[in-house]
């Protein structure tokens, strides 16, 4: 559908709200997202439009500014005008916060691209609850952010659901021409972390290994990037017996998927991500609080993020090669379940006492770490939703990065402040490790560690590193920032829907290191 012209036209006394909860319906009803600016210490009245609401404003007589120009719109919040214009059923007006904002050293984020994002959520939230069709979004100054968080806000896992009391998805685009690279680009990474987030929202019923690794393949495969599935006897071959124990307390069979984007020249070093695939995490024998175990369905985050950011990069051509490698399997208290005290011995022959079933995280990706020394690899990255104590200590607004190289870390910090999907770096420091290593005498390592719960974020972190086989290591310990989203600090997140983050910051991170001169 191609961008409406906008026409001068004589209007009745036009209608306007605030945005809150509110339905409509109705079919072929177009609405617009604009932005208009104001300074913190503005007169009332003063409003400064973007370039497109100004013409907006000037095609409309002046009514959009006369309709604004009380208390205007601040950073957050969205209005939605009917009856303003022929060709637009609703328009939504979202204040952007002050104007000529960039990076803020203090807070590691771009200001101006994230107040674009959250202020285009307001206003495409608001359009999509009154039950529009189509929903086009200026450019404001950064094409990519609107359409990221467009596509972002609208997402939420309703296959389930009656369709007549579904909330209806409107169709996005952008109005005007200008930038249609950039909001292309910006829509492609929102709906790759989408298809993570659907992967995480899926109920364990309809989301077991098996589906999972039949949905990778399904989707993967055509976009150039190849998959393996790997079978208990292969694992089995492999020597992961940490992996296999965990799995046994399950009827599902465990899978391990290989997943490889070739970008880069064939004998370049690849990047591997290693990612949880627990598809549903009861805790085990020390089995979790069932008012909140029904989440754990997404303790599979890690693996949906490893597939969804394979999956941009090799849609992006990005030159450059990845290697992503999923254990897959449900942590279930079966008869054959392992039990507190337990003792396995990993792939590379070191023995691993198991006191806590529920720290499952750590036992399960240690075979996918050792195993990366196949691929001979520059540099490993794990992702899980490993340990509560990060989303107590850290909340949803950064995930927790531990890391043995400063320079990926500082590449990793500008990834997450030009997404808005930060990190935050923790110590990976030999005292931590010691808690989980020399201070046994019968094993070489402990999955809880000595001193309980202090420091527990830190001791399951350091924990790997007794199995990863090259100096270059990054964990991202993505429990508060992969699983439920609260809505608080990424509104285009809905609340109560699956986030699929990290997503676009590892994009990001890929494409700066694998596109260092632009």
């Amino acid at each position: 559908m191609r961008t409406p012209a906008l026409k001068v036209i004589t209007l009745k006394r036009p209608l306007t709200r605030t945005y809150c909860e509110c339905a409509g319906s109705g079919a072929n009803r177009v609405g617009l997202v604009l932005g208009t600016y104001q300074e913190e210490c503005a007169e009332p009245g003063e409003i400064k439009f973007t370039t497109t609401a100004s013409k907006f404003n000037e095609e409309t007589g002046g009514k959009l500014k006369e309709l604004i120009s009380g208390a205007g719109i601040k950073k957050g919040v969205a209005r939605v005008f009917t009856n303003l214009s022929n060709d637009f059923a609703a328009v939504a007006v979202a204040g952007l916060g002050p104007e000529g904002l960039g990076w803020n050293n203090q807070e590691r984020l771009d200001e101006c691209k994230e107040n674009i994002r959250i202020a285009t959520a307001h206003a495409t939230k608001a359009l999509q609850d009154e039950g529009l069709s189509t929903v086009f979004v200026e450019p404001f100054t950064n094409a990519e952010a609107a359409a990221e968080s467009a596509y972002l806000s609208v997402w939420r896992y309703q296959e389930l659901k009656n369709k007549q009391h579904q909330l209806p998805k409107p169709r996005l685009d952008l109005f005007g021409e200008s930038d249609k690279e950039g909001w292309e680009r910006g829509k492609l990474k929102a709906e790759n972390q989408n298809f993570a987030r659907k992967l995480e929202d899926t109920p364990a019923n309809l989301m077991t290994p098996t589906i999972f690794a039949e949905t990778a393949v399904e989707t993967l495969c055509p976009c150039g990037v190849a998959v393996d599935v790997r079978d208990r006897d292969w694992i089995e071959t492999k020597k992961m017996h940490p992996f296999l124990t965990l799995a046994k307390g399950s009827c599902e069979a465990p899978l391990f998927l290989e997943v490889g984007y070739c970008g880069g020249p064939p004998d370049a070093q690849p990047i591997v991500f290693t990612g949880k695939g627990i598809t549903f995490d009861s805790g085990g024998l020390c089995i979790k609080n069932c008012g909140t175990m029904s989440e754990y369905r997404a303790d599979l985050a890690g693996a949906a993020v490893v597939l969804a950011t394979m999956k941009t990069a090799a849609q992006m051509a990005l030159p450059i090669n990845i290697i992503g490698l999923i254990p897959l399997c449900e942590n279930m208290p079966g008869g054959l379940a392992i039990k507190p005290g337990d003792v396995v011995i990993a792939s590379n022959g070191k023995s691993i006492a198991i006191e806590d079933t529920d720290n499952e995280g750590r036992i399960m990706l240690i075979d996918a770490l050792i195993y990366s020394e196949f691929h001979k690899p520059c540099a490993i990255f794990g992702l899980s939703s490993l340990t509560p104590g990060i989303r107590r200590n850290l909340g949803t607004s950064s995930s927790g990065v531990f890391s043995t190289s400063y320079d990926i870390w500082r590449e990793l910090e500008r990834a997450g402040g030009e997404t808005g999907d930060r990190l935050w770096r923790l110590p990976f420091w030999k005292i931590y490790k010691t808690r989980v290593t020399s201070d046994f005498l019968n094993v070489d390592t402990h999955n809880v560690g000595k001193n309980g719960t202090l420091g527990a974020v830190c001791k399951a972190a350091a924990f790997f590193l007794e199995f990863v086989p090259v100096k270059d290591f990054v964990h991202i310990d993505i429990t508060g920032t992969g699983m439920l989203s609260n809505g608080v600090g990424h509104p285009y997140l809905r609340e109560g829907t699956m986030t699929g983050r990290p997503t676009r910051t590892l994009v990001q991170f890929l494409y700066q290191i694998a596109c260092p001169q632009y």
